[in-house]
């Protein structure tokens, strides 16, 4: 079995709290309201930007070129192609990126980035995986659940939905998932070990993210 199905397997409840989540479930519809999908797009481009930065850690990180050059060329695609998304939607609703960060996504942000620059090698990419994988099981789920509608073309979410089930994203976290097991097979037994949790953990904030969105979470006090 390979290393990344071990962790699958890890996170499997969480994965499925994550698909059942009420601000996934009101995706497939169109029913989540503008305010609550407002909020989450906020924050994950607030998110986005410091992914991209920890990516690049690990780029810097990595030995060869092959491996420097396929961290920095994720770190491009979460800028240039996710990017893009947040700046579709905040046209949309006519408003611009006036917030800063909520709970949820601040420790999300600063776990990444202090795993990827302080732990192993191996734990930082670890940590990095799930939001990869992640949102393409949450992509794909929410289109087969959506895209048989007969509201589908109507559903303000369609453009999101179409972005993390694409092929071509798809083809991005096949490439991180290879990653991964190439890099745990070289690893000690204690490191593989570290890499689980550190992958459990950032699941565990996947969910958080979610439901701080539904949330509309805010500092307390």
């Amino acid at each position: 079995m390979k290393l990344t199905e071990t962790f699958w397997q890890n996170i499997a409840p969480i994965c499925n709290s994550i698909l059942s989540h009420p601000f996934n479930q009101e995706l497939i519809s169109g029913a989540l309201s503008r305010e609550q999908f407002e909020f989450y797009i906020k924050q994950d481009a607030l998110y986005l930007m410091d992914f991209a930065k920890a990516l690049s850690l690990i780029a810097a990180r990595s030995d060869g070129a092959t491996r420097i050059i396929d961290f920095i060329k994720f770190a491009e695609g979460a800028i240039v192609a996710e990017r893009g998304l947040h700046e579709f939607y905040l046209d949309f609703y006519g408003t611009t990126l006036d917030v800063s960060y909520a709970p949820a996504c601040f420790t999300y942000t600063n776990y990444m980035l202090a795993t990827a620059s302080l732990r192993s090698y191996e734990e930082g990419i670890a940590a990095l995986l799930p939001c990869f994988w992640i949102y393409r099981e949450v992509g794909n789920f929410i289109f087969s659940k959506s895209s048989v509608l007969p509201s589908y073309n109507k559903n303000p979410y369609k453009r999101w939905i179409e972005t993390y089930s694409s092929p071509e994203f798809s083809a991005v976290v096949d490439k991180m998932l290879a990653i991964t097991d190439e890099v745990g097979s070289d690893a000690t037994e204690s490191t593989r070990r570290k890499m689980m949790e550190a992958f459990v953990y950032s699941s565990r904030l996947e969910w958080l993210f979610w439901e701080g969105a539904y949330r509309l979470e805010s500092w307390k006090p």
